[in-house]
This record gives structure tokens, sequence and C-alpha cells, in this order.
């Protein structure tokens, strides 16, 4: 493992004493990082990160999905990511959502953003996003509705959907940041009222969230524990989605899901469980820092082979 930066990235000289937040394992299984937050880590040690990676080796791939012909692999889009500086430790905040965007891009791959704190991240990804001439998917925190909707606004250009990052308000790098809330049915009900674009909500991993996706019903439920960086119950997004897939799938137009996808196998597992797009992140980063466009290429090549 290194923890170091290239001399170079992009033609910027990056300083030999910046550090990289991520160790650049061989396998991004969540071994590297136990507790690094901010950093690349996750809450209770890793367990859930871990568990995300490990779990999807427990599932067998029906043989008319091996190769992925009979039924569509999903499709992968890139996770919300923000906070380059402080969990990442990219040599400047602004800069990594423009180089992260077009890695993306030129890897194939769709979009997303995120939100953070200072606002100015989210308006980072807005103009990235805007000076790359694509749309991406804009994930917002779930701040009090008056908040979210003027960021559903900034971002009305731009975005191929919106969606509520419902299990954000427990992430541990936000906390005392931010007033975020536990939001609830009508809360989500009134913000998907207020958009004409399709509607999600991020962050399903709990039983009593099944309830808010039957209330809700939205066009799009991503199951995802936020990498493992939030704290909530211990378990991996794919035995939630082999749980409760059939029953979330009776309440919305599309199943997302992102968590230690590393392989080919693991988006065959997902499409055999009803999943239409998987999310990837950190596998993302790390190729990025280390290679720049020509590693995040090469890390989705080897995804999908």
């Amino acid at each position: 493992m290194v923890d170091t930066y290239p001399e170079v990235i992009y033609g910027v000289p990056v300083k030999s004493t910046q550090k990289a937040k991520c160790h650049f394992c061989d396998i991004c299984d969540g071994h590297g990082c136990i507790a690094e937050m901010p950093g690349m880590g996750g809450a209770y040690n890793n367990e859930n990160f871990i568990s995300n990676h490990a779990d999807w080796d427990k599932y067998p791939v029906p043989v008319e999905l091996i190769g992925g012909e009979s039924v569509p692999l999903p499709s992968i889009r890139l996770a919300p990511i923000t906070g380059a500086v402080q969990n990442v430790g990219y040599f400047d905040e602004r800069t990594f959502y423009f180089d992260l965007i077009q890695a993306s891009i030129r890897a194939g791959i769709r979009l997303s953003i995120g939100d953070g704190y200072p606002d100015e991240k989210l308006q980072f990804g807005i103009e990235a996003l805007k000076a790359s001439g694509r749309l991406g998917a804009v994930f917002i925190k779930p701040y009090e509705n008056r908040k979210i909707r003027e960021r559903m606004e900034w971002a009305e250009d731009v975005a191929e959907l919106v969606g509520v990052d419902i299990d954000s308000y427990a992430i541990l790098t936000m906390r005392n940041l931010v007033n975020l809330q536990k939001k609830k049915a009508s809360d989500l009900i009134e913000l998907k009222s207020h958009t004409d674009k399709p509607f999600a909500i991020k962050g399903i991993f709990k039983s009593e969230d099944i309830e808010l996706v039957r209330e809700v019903h939205p066009d799009i439920v991503v199951i995802s524990n936020h990498g493992g960086r939030v704290e909530t119950r211990h378990g991996s997004t794919v035995d939630f989605l082999a749980k409760y897939g059939r029953e979330l799938a009776s309440n919305t137009g599309e199943i997302w899901i992102d968590g230690g996808i590393r392989k080919r196998r693991d988006l065959e597992v997902a499409a055999s469980f009803g999943a239409v797009e998987i999310m990837i992140g950190r596998p993302v980063i790390s190729a990025l820092m280390k290679d720049g466009d020509e590693g995040v290429c090469e890390r989705i090549r080897l995804l999908l082979q």
C-alpha cells in the first residue's frame, strides 16, 4: 500500500507533504482504513463497510444471468461524493468535482453529485456538471424541507433526478456541523410534489424504511448504508436487497444499490434481485487519485470483465 500522491495530477504539482486519505489497497474491502473518519473508513470499525463487500459472495448467480446476457447488468453510476479535502485528501475541493465528473464521463458511467457542508460542496458539483454539459443525479442532505427545496432549485438545470439522502443525518462527519433531520413520509411526499424530476430516496436500509417507501412511492429507491459510514443497524446492503427487494419493487419504479460492489459477479447478483443500477464511490476515488482518468477507465473495465 502507498499513501502519497504521484508528484503531478492533471498537470498540477502536488506537495510532497500532502497525504491521500486512501491507502490504495489492492482490493477496497474495508480492511485498510478501519474507523478512519474523516477519511475513507466507516463507523463501527468498518463493520458495515466490510460486510458490504464480503456479503455479495454469499449469493449464487442464477445460470441464466451468468454473462449478463438474458437479463441486462445494472447500469453503473458514480456515487455522490463530497468532502474531497477532509475525507479524500485531495489537493483542492473544487478541482476534485471537475476531475471526478470528467473521469467518470471518460469511463462511460452515469453521474451524480452530493451535498455537504459548507454549501459550496454542492455548488461545486453543480458547476462541474454544468461545465461537462451532462446531467446527473443530485442527492441532497436531509435538511429542513425549505432548505432542500432551495437546493433543488440550485440544481434544476443539471439534475437528471433529485433525491434525499435520508440516512446521512446519522453520518459522523456531519455531526454538530448542520441541523439534519430524520425524514417522515409527509416530508418526502411534499418534496416529491415540488419537482417535476424523478424523485429518489437514498439510504433505505432499515425495516422501518419499507413503510416509508410504501407511503411515498418514490420513482427510485437506493438501498444504501452510506458505504458503512452512518451509524445504523449492522449488516450489508446486499442482504437487505435480498430480503426486501421484491417488496420494495412493488412500491417504486426502480431499485438501485451501493456498497462494496467490486466485480462483475456482484453486478450479476444485484441484477438477480432486481436492481437496475449500482453506484460506486471509493474505487473511483482511489483510481482517480492514483492514476487520473485512465485509472478510472481501467477500474470500470475491470468491474465489467
